[in-house]
């Protein structure tokens, strides 16, 4: 029988507390060790998971021999100095997204991974999803014809949160667009690629934190229509729209649970439920990597990573998105 992998959590906050609803599902996972700044949260959380090991500082969770790799899921400006230390420490690593804030960060994280020969993924958890696999076979199989026009957004309403919470304090790298604008960015290079051109502008907070950025990215022969905000909610239908046909995925679409096929005029409904609340599907891409021996993953490199953030920077350059840390 195979020895279970030993996972511990870095930032144990919402985010982890949903992941952990899915690691639960998987059959060769343990949650053994939690570590955070602030030593009741990760007794609190400890307590509610009922994990073993517990640690009042990151780096005490680094060294322990009980783990083998991380869930970092603190603010977005921790990411980097986190999975680099925890990797120096052999520790492998499922980073929450935006990977780094930057693709510079980035390229410092994937060194670090290569450098100590341990495994490093960004937690584009919508990437394992299997309606966003399907659909991609099928784009890339060109079974509708060529992708002419893809639409995706992801916004909520937000100006109701207090500004002292994470979303609008830029010294945790606030903003709608590493939040949530990465899914669509996301979601039209995994169809389209690399654009040739990028338009896109921005709207900010009376605070300097940016509420709503449209994009449109354009490869020549098709474009991509993309969106995020914290102003008002949206569809998150996102529509990819081929020759032969469309295909539409279900709100919410990074975490969609089947697709609708229209062509011929008639119109298909399949349904595709992930497992869980969606994490499953990135946890059992760690675990096989993890098993054989890889630093990355086939489906989601270090290589995207660093496309991403590249693509995230020039956006951010674009609309002139920036951070009081940054020099």
């Amino acid at each position: 029988m195979e020895s279970k992998i030993r996972w511990g959590v870095v930032g144990p906050g919402k985010i982890a507390r949903k992941f952990m609803s899915d690691l639960k599902l998987v059959h060769d996972a343990e949650l053994t060790g939690v570590g955070s700044r602030n030593l009741v949260r990760a007794q609190e959380f400890a307590k509610e998971f009922n994990v073993p090991h517990i640690f009042g500082s990151y780096e005490e969770l680094f060294q322990s021999p009980e783990v083998d790799v991380l869930y970092i899921a603190t603010p977005h400006n921790f990411h980097k100095d986190l999975a680099i230390m925890a990797m120096e420490h052999g520790k492998h690593i499922l980073c929450e997204k935006p990977l780094g804030i930057s693709r510079e960060e980035v390229e410092k994280m994937v060194a670090a991974s290569k450098k100590n020969n341990v495994f490093l993924m960004e937690a584009m958890w919508s990437r394992f999803n299997p309606t966003i696999q399907k659909v991609k076979q099928m784009i890339d199989d060109e079974e509708l014809g060529k992708l002419c026009y893809l639409h995706a957004d992801f916004a909520f309403y937000a100006l109701d949160r207090d500004e002292s919470s994470r979303i609008w304090n830029l010294d945790l790298a606030s903003s709608s667009l590493l939040d949530i604008g990465i899914y669509p960015v996301f979601l039209a290079y995994l169809l389209l690629g690399m654009p040739d051109k990028i338009l896109a502008t921005s709207n900010f907070h009376s605070n300097g934190t940016e509420l709503q950025t449209s994009m449109i990215f354009d490869y020549g022969q098709a474009q991509a229509v993309l969106y995020s905000g914290l102003t008002s909610r949206s569809s998150m239908i996102a529509e990819v729209s081929c020759e032969k046909g469309e295909l539409l995925l279900n709100s919410r679409w990074h975490e969609a649970d089947g697709y609708r096929l229209i062509k011929d005029g008639k119109e298909q409904e399949f349904r595709m439920p992930p497992t869980g609340i969606g994490y499953y599907h990135e946890i059992m891409e760690v675990h096989e990597c993890m098993r054989a021996k890889k630093v990355q993953s086939d489906l989601w490199s270090h290589q995207n990573s660093l496309d991403l953030s590249e693509l995230l920077d020039t956006i951010r350059e674009k609309c002139g998105i920036t951070f009081p840390f940054e020099t």
